[in-house]
């Protein structure tokens, strides 16, 4: 990353997961906007991404191997994204949502829109529904 670059780039835990298992549907798409977003902007994990890739590994190091901090800057939750993403998730429920979307989900949301912070995810429909105005990278 450049010196003058200043743009954020929350990675979804699915972003991650094409790149480390080769996924044969995603891989191509996943890594080409995961380099394209590191040429000009921080890529950036947080806790429940970091949980949700975890779930491919045996040990920590390991994981922190495959997201080493000099390529995803790792951000803690703010309170603030908390609140937002129970009140997104409460909107689902009340809209009949189903089950196959954890609240995590619309946690890594709120963090993305309460940081200002552009989101690279295969998942767009549910974030611009719940956030709209948040800013997508997605196919």
């Amino acid at each position: 990353m450049s010196p003058a670059a200043t743009r954020r780039v929350l990675v979804d835990a699915n972003i991650l997961l094409d790149v480390l298992i080769d996924d044969p549907q995603w891989y191509a798409w996943s890594a080409a906007q995961l380099d394209a977003c590191a040429a000009e902007a921080e890529l950036c994990i947080n806790p429940i991404v970091y949980a949700e890739v975890s779930v491919g590994f045996e040990r920590i190091e390991e994981l922190d191997d495959a997201l080493p901090t000099d390529a995803f800057t790792r951000l803690e939750l703010p309170w603030e994204a908390g609140f937002l993403a129970g009140k997104a998730f409460l909107q689902y429920r009340r809209a009949k949502g189903t089950r196959t979307s954890p609240l995590p989900d619309f946690y890594i949301g709120a963090h993305a829109a309460i940081e200002g912070m552009t989101l690279l995810t295969r998942d767009a429909k549910r974030y611009r529904t719940y956030y709209p105005k948040l800013e997508l990278i997605c196919p």
